[in-house]
């Protein structure tokens, strides 16, 4: 129909997909646009910083966006499979195989014209501006052990998410330990400083809590991550075992059609049809045998 080759039912569900994916594009660049200015606000509060300062600083940086970096571009992947297994679900139920080109994905003149065209959908004087695109609905697949497994693979989607909103707690949890760590090394340096050739009189209980304090913070982060990959190990196991119940039961119906099949051949309707063909078959031969004897008399 028009620059990506599709009908109108089609391009507007592209259009959608492209629109979800420009609000999720522009969030996390404001995202990753607030790290930078927290570290403006929080950190650059001096007029004068040393390199192991400034290298500090740069890696704590550099930890939290590489976090942010990392996560939408695993999100990204997951939203895609998400999509994909829509089409691939509406796809058997009509019992059809669809092919993907991976190929086709790097291809740069293909690139260009998906660039293109967004450029005319979202950057045009608003042609389609006021235009609502319809989104139809799956249909459920309410037949027997199919039904279970897409409930179980819903319920397995909804505990991913809940474990990616978790471990993104997690890592804002140690982000902000980082920093915290961060300032109380430098409060210590900074005492350690004033105390000089004191520290032994001086030091005790302040320091002290203060140790004690980034050893409970590095207690709890490590208690964090080590709770977060047993949780993502679980749920990689459970998604493994549901993919092989889902082929179990592709098999099962693949032997069920052809046992419907051997049982049609069994029926009366069937012997009858194929004793009425054989009939007419003779009757075809009979007759082209005598045709053949009147032409030999001619």
């Amino acid at each position: 129909m028009a620059e990506l080759g599709l009908n109108e039912h089609h391009q507007n569900a592209v259009i959608s997909y492209m629109r979800f994916a420009r609000s999720k594009r522009a969030l996390r660049l404001k995202t990753v646009d607030s790290c930078f200015q927290d570290l403006k606000d929080s950190r650059l509060t001096e007029d004068t910083f040393t390199v192991d300062e400034v290298t500090e600083i740069l890696d704590g940086l550099k930890v939290v966006v590489h976090s942010e970096v990392e996560s939408e571009l695993i999100n990204t992947t997951y939203t895609n499979v998400l999509l994909l297994r829509q089409l691939f679900y509406q796809a058997e139920k009509w019992y059809l195989k669809l092919q993907t080109e991976i190929s086709d994905l790097e291809n740069r003149e293909l690139l260009e014209q998906v660039a293109e065209f967004e450029k005319a959908e979202f950057l045009s004087s608003g042609k389609r501006a006021n235009t609502e695109i319809s989104k139809p609905k799956l249909a459920p697949l309410n037949e027997g052990v199919s039904e279970l497994l897409s409930k179980e693979i819903t319920r397995l989607q909804e505990e991913n998410d809940k474990l990616k909103a978790r471990l993104k707690t997690v890592e804002v949890q140690a982000t902000n330990a980082l920093d915290e760590k961060f300032n109380l090394e430098r409060v210590l340096k900074d005492l350690e400083k004033a105390q000089g050739n004191q520290e032994t009189k001086f030091k005790s209980q302040e320091t002290a809590d203060l140790e004690a304090k980034l050893a409970t913070l590095k207690a709890d982060f490590e208690k964090s991550l080590n709770v977060s990959n047993e949780n993502q190990k679980s749920l990689e196991d459970n998604l493994i075992a549901t993919k092989h119940d889902l082929l179990r039961v592709q098999e099962d119906l693949l032997l069920a059609e052809k046992e419907l099949e051997k049982k049609f051949q069994e029926t009366a309707a069937y012997r009858n049809m194929k004793e009425l063909l054989t009939k007419k078959n003779e009757q075809v031969k009979e007759l082209r045998k005598r045709l053949s004897q009147y032409e030999a008399e001619d």
